[in-house]
């Protein structure tokens, strides 16, 4: 089985919005998500976060404290999955789609209730995401 290990991180922004880019394979059906993506060479999990971050919506950004891990296994596919999730913070760049793998087909900040009807490609995150926002408020 192969073992595939990710980062992704969360931006918040003063609206109480959540970062999310839409991204698709040429064979896929399109589905919004945080930036992520897979670790490259000895990346540690928070340098992979703040690449994919700047790679996939032209931020750069810092790791502000890890939020979760998640763990899995798609059969389907025999892959066993370990992604760690950070919240960052913007530090310079603007919005730019600029993905080199060309997957990302739109950035847009979400509002809690928008979550809802995102079609997601982790449906899981919702719960999660809306948690955040709500915590973001009370800070």
């Amino acid at each position: 089985m192969f073992q595939w290990k990710g980062a992704a991180g969360v931006c918040i922004n003063e609206e109480n919005q959540v970062l999310m880019v839409l991204q698709a394979a040429p064979d896929e059906e399109p589905k919004w998500t945080v930036p992520s993506g897979g670790i490259e060479g000895n990346e540690t999990y928070e340098e992979a976060c703040m690449r994919e971050f700047e790679e996939e919506t032209g931020l750069t950004v810092e790791i502000v404290s890890k939020l979760q891990d998640k763990n899995g296994m798609n059969a389907q596919y025999g892959i066993s999955y370990d992604i760690q999730y950070f919240l960052v913070k913007r530090v310079s760049g603007e919005l730019t789609l600029q993905d080199p793998d060309e997957f990302i087909l739109e950035i847009a900040w979400k509002s809690a209730d928008e979550l809802d009807s995102l079609e997601l490609s982790y449906p899981e995150d919702v719960a999660f995401l809306k948690g955040l926002l709500v915590k973001a408020i009370e800070s």
